[in-house]
């Protein structure tokens, strides 16, 4: 990718009465590293709009970037200095849910965080925001779908270890038994693994109709082309809560026959909103430009978030944007949304593979 003309993204310094300095936590390296070039590119194109529209409260906002790629407590302690010499007045960005658990409790609601991710739900730390889609939304009735319109109750969950593959399985599960489902085995790789030929004969020994899918990023992309190379995509469906354009490029065309996601957002998704923003993004960074995906634009949606909180409490500090938080409604890419319970309301759509790209099908 040709850099972009005019980065918004700095080297943190002193907070100044003319600048407000928002850190932006997304993975540069390891196995989310994929999604890193989509968030940054999406998130610079916020700032830029934002400072075309006066900056916020009248002052101009730059990013901060923070490597969400690095070991949890890593991070924290990063994000703890910068907040700590006066570095960073916000933080926002996507990142996996093991980060957010460590950086939540560090931040501790002295300044606002806006966090990007799809998650497991259940986020209550002070200060904290949350953009992303949750299981109640885009899992329970994806495995709605599913079972009304495919006949498919009998599941093998296969996910990464940490926080949110147990979370959105335990959820899983819920949902399942509540629709007559059943969950035929359930497994947990180390992040960065590549063989999955362990995990494939068991998904083949399960009988299983589909496999839920919670990896990350290049964990993804190994299991899709094992997956294919063993044959079982003939058979056995695949849906994933966590995956973008970025995962079936590097997959290939060949290894993502019946492979299906939800989720807020689509490039391809045919709402004016959502057609303008893509349009406005491929102008910014041209033909070259990093994949256009929901994670890229979910963390377009903290940067907006963030500032329509701080502009609605004409104030940056945490207590007089949450007290003005409840009900905040505003258009973004993705339609109308709605802030609740400081998680962000909004429509979901299933989308089904098809090659390198997303065909969405359905409204949940």
């Amino acid at each position: 990718m040709a850099p972009p003309a005019a980065s918004h993204l700095t080297v943190p310094h002193a907070r100044t009465r003319d600048v407000l300095n928002m850190a932006l936590v997304i993975p540069l390296h390891g196995p989310a590293g994929i999604f890193g070039p989509s968030c940054e590119s999406c998130a610079e194109l916020a700032v830029e709009e934002i400072n075309s529209e006066g900056g916020v409260l009248g002052r101009e906002l730059r990013l901060v970037p923070v490597d969400g790629g690095c070991p949890p407590a890593e991070i924290a302690r990063e994000i703890d200095g910068l907040i700590g010499v006066g570095a960073i007045e916000a933080v926002t960005g996507w990142h996996i849910s093991a980060v957010r658990e460590v950086v939540a409790p560090v931040i501790g609601g002295r300044v606002p965080y806006a966090y990007t991710a799809l998650y497991e739900g259940g986020e209550r730390g002070p200060g904290v925001f949350m953009t992303g889609e949750t299981p109640d939304q885009q899992l329970g009735p994806a495995l709605d779908w599913f079972a009304e319109s495919a006949g498919v109750r009998r599941w093998t969950i296969v996910g990464d270890d940490y926080v949110w593959p147990r979370s959105s399985a335990r959820a899983a599960r819920r949902y399942l038994r509540q629709i007559g489902g059943t969950v035929c085995d359930e497994m947990y790789v180390p992040l960065g693994t590549t063989d999955f030929s362990d995990a494939l004969r068991r998904v083949e020994a399960s009988a299983c109709d589909a496999v839920l899918m919670l990896l990350i990023g290049q964990d993804a992309v190994e299991f899709n082309r094992a997956f294919s190379g063993w044959g079982l995509d003939r058979d056995v469906l695949r849906f994933s809560s966590l995956i973008d354009e970025n995962v079936l490029l590097a997959s290939g065309a060949d290894n993502t026959r019946g492979l299906m996601t939800s989720a807020g957002y689509f490039e391809d998704l045919a709402t004016a909103a959502g057609l303008d923003f893509a349009a406005t993004y491929f102008r910014r960074f041209g033909p070259d430009a990093p994949v256009l995906n929901s994670l890229g634009e979910s963390c377009y949606e903290g940067v907006r978030l963030l500032t329509e909180l701080m502009r609605r409490a004409a104030s940056s500090q945490v207590r007089p944007m949450m007290s003005v938080s409840e009900g905040l409604s505003y258009e973004t890419p993705r339609g109308t949304v709605e802030l609740r319970d400081r998680h962000l309301r909004q429509a979901v759509f299933l989308a089904v593979a098809d090659g390198v790209s997303w065909d969405v099908i359905q409204r949940l």
